[in-house]
């Protein structure tokens, strides 16, 4: 791994890309790598607690499933709306990324230990609440900090490396967790402590190897962004939100909206699978591994990709995959079938590997310098309330009218939505970095 802060006491007109005068630089600047670092340990964490915490809060602490379900969301919501603070407070006073994105890790691995002392709903839900605030203050000064450091050309490939380290972390946690609970008696609380030191050990990574400040990178501006980008020392809540005047980002915004509204939770696309082709109930926690191991091979040429042909073409393309996906348990027969099973998991990862850096990559184009967390904020807010009301209508709509109905229906609304959502994009088609 690269010391990516062994470079922050030289001048801001050498910023952290890893480059030496005359020299073709690395494909992935040190600051991504570290800041991979840090999400890959903190997933492992966060994983390990999202791995036992149904188990623990329905079958230890007594909460229907109902009650878990509400819970779970509301505390997604709150994530979503802490973002915006987040990407604001990180670029007043100068980009102030870092130590933004410290409170957020700060605050999730605090939340880890306290869940020892939770056992009743209103404190589950505190802790919950605080730890759904530390991710969403760090997320988007994170991303922020990705985009400053990488050249423009090379986007969508340093996205696509971060979030396959996140996904490794993520294939990793559930497997700590189950090797602990294998091991001891306690099996819940063991699981809480173990968490909170590693999730300790990603706040160290991120102060020693993340540089304090990020030199941004020039950006060419685009014929499309809304302007010139005038950096300023000092951002605003009102300029902040005013970053949706600019065509580019709100057309941006309006389609990651239209196609968050018709993305189904992971959990329920993998409850209907399981009751489609009735697999085995002691094979369910094993599909969420199979999007994961999809998503973490195909990150990186995935972003290599989109900085090819376009970021907004393939976060449009992902979609079919999902798309895909839907079809295959629509279409399923209702005997277990292996190959539908682990077709629908490839689809389903290929469908983040093509959304989830490169929309974050699309976003990094349009946006200027000292705006980078406030338009990061305004993007993954959007897409992450328009997935959350989807959660709350399939629910209701699986309720009734049964799951299959319901999930037709999504995919009817997502053709719809992509074609929208092309047409949208049409007059802001985005040339290759």
């Amino acid at each position: 791994m690269y010391l990516a802060d062994s470079r922050a006491g030289k001048a801001p007109a050498a910023p952290d890309t890893g480059t030496r005068p005359g020299r073709r630089g690395p494909a992935v600047p040190g600051t991504v790598l570290a800041l991979g670092a840090v999400s890959l340990i903190t997933d492992i964490s966060s994983e390990m607690v999202t791995a036992v915490l149904p188990l623990y809060v329905v079958a230890a602490l007594g909460l229907s499933p109902l009650g878990f379900g509400l819970l779970d969301g509301i505390n997604n919501g709150v994530g979503a709306l802490v973002r915006l603070a987040g990407g604001h407070l990180a670029d007043r006073g100068g980009r102030r990324h870092k130590v933004v994105a410290g409170v957020g890790y700060g605050l999730s691995a605090l939340c880890k230990p306290l869940l020892l002392l939770a056992h009743t709903l209103p404190v589950i839900s505190a802790v919950l609440a605080l730890d759904r605030t530390g991710k969403g203050l760090r997320t988007a000064p994170r991303d922020a900090m990705i985009s400053l450091s990488t050249p423009p050309e090379r986007l969508g490939r340093a996205f696509g490396v971060h979030r396959a380290m996140d996904t490794t972390g993520a294939l990793l946690g559930p497997l700590a967790a189950f090797a602990v609970l294998w091991v001891t008696v306690d099996g819940y609380d063991a699981v809480f402590a173990v968490s909170g030191c590693v999730a300790a050990l990603g706040v160290l990574v991120l102060v020693l190897f993340v540089p304090r400040q990020v030199a941004p990178r020039h950006r060419t501006p685009r014929p499309d962004a809304g302007g010139p980008e005038a950096p300023g020392p000092r951002a605003t809540l009102r300029d902040s939100l005013a970053l949706l005047r600019r065509p580019a980002l709100r057309r941006l915004t309006l389609c990651a909206v239209l196609l968050g509204l018709t993305t189904v939770s992971d959990s329920f696309l993998y409850l209907l699978l399981q009751r489609e082709l009735r697999l085995p109930v002691h094979l369910f926690p094993l599909l969420p591994l199979g999007t994961a191991a999809t998503f973490l091979l195909l990150a990186v040429p995935m972003g290599a990709v989109a900085d090819r042909v376009g970021r907004r073409r393939l976060f449009l393309a992902g979609h079919g995959f999902l798309l895909l996906g839907y079809g295959l348990v629509l279409l399923a027969s209702g005997e277990a079938d292996a190959s539908v099973v682990v077709a629908v998991l490839v689809l389903h990862g290929a469908f983040y590997a093509a959304t989830d850096g490169v929309l974050a990559a699309a976003t990094a184009r349009v946006v200027p310098a000292e705006h980078q967390g406030a338009g990061q904020a305004l993007v993954g807010t959007g897409q992450a309330l328009a997935r959350f009301v989807c959660s709350l209508a399939f629910g209701a709509a699986w309720t009734l009218w049964g799951g299959r109905t319901a999930l037709a229906v999504t995919a009817a609304a997502l053709v719809a939505a992509a074609v929208a959502a092309s047409l949208v994009l049409r007059t802001a088609d985005e040339v290759p970095a």
